[in-house]
């Protein structure tokens, strides 16, 4: 199904508030205000959706989603908070996240969704430390190559370094850490192992640094 960005604005809000008020008959007056419109715009897109059978509108009361409608604002909730934390936790973006990834959700497939959550290791909790919508979510087996933070690797396993981002004052507790591109990085009980040396790293600089699983 093909949607506009204003559409799956709608969806992703009317799914946030029924996320957390599954009881909720969402008010069309709510919507507008929360959408920033006339409230007779709201019901203009409204009855847009219904007829796409994404929400089901309640004469004189609001209006609540279908199953269909349900899981698809499940999806895109999903694909704003996964690029949320890949802006903040990997990137160390400091800006105006939560904007840029309302923007960028309406850009991102299944293919790329999927790629993402792998990467980040299929986060429970978004930046804000809400739960992210596990509804219809494609989690995949991690395998040899994929490439995921050190911080994501699975116990007893081995990977190349392939990526490294950090800011300068970072870069000096990295380089101090022996840690580079192309180093073999190990993870077992007894901790992380960088070309054969143990050290230890934050959970947060953890995440810039990506590694390519080899076993």
């Amino acid at each position: 199904m093909n949607f506009s960005e204003i559409e799956e604005m709608y969806l992703k809000t009317i799914f946030e508030i029924l996320y957390e008020s599954p009881d909720a008959i969402v008010k069309t007056t709510q919507l507008a205000k929360l959408m920033e419109v006339s409230p007779a715009s709201t019901t203009e897109m409204i009855q847009k959706l219904e007829s796409r059978n994404m929400l089901t509108y309640i004469s004189y009361k609001g209006c609540r989603l279908t199953p269909i409608g349900f899981n698809y604002g499940a999806r895109i909730k999903r694909r704003e908070s996964l690029l949320e934390l890949l802006l903040v936790e990997v990137i160390g973006f400091r800006g105006d996240y939560k904007s840029i990834a309302c923007s960028m959700e309406h850009s991102i497939n299944e293919e790329l969704e999927i790629a993402i959550d792998n990467l980040l290791g299929y986060p429970e909790k978004s930046v804000d430390g809400k739960k992210i919508p596990l509804i219809d979510r494609d989690i995949k087996s991690i395998n040899f190559g994929t490439i995921l933070p050190i911080t994501n690797m699975p116990l007893n396993s081995k990977g190349i370094i392939s990526l490294i981002i950090v800011n300068d004052v970072d870069k000096i507790t990295i380089a101090e850490s022996g840690i580079k591109v192309d180093s073999i990085i190990e993870y077992s009980e007894r901790g992380y192992y960088c070309d054969g040396a143990n050290f230890k790293i934050s959970t947060s600089l953890g995440q810039s640094v990506l590694v390519s699983l080899i076993e």
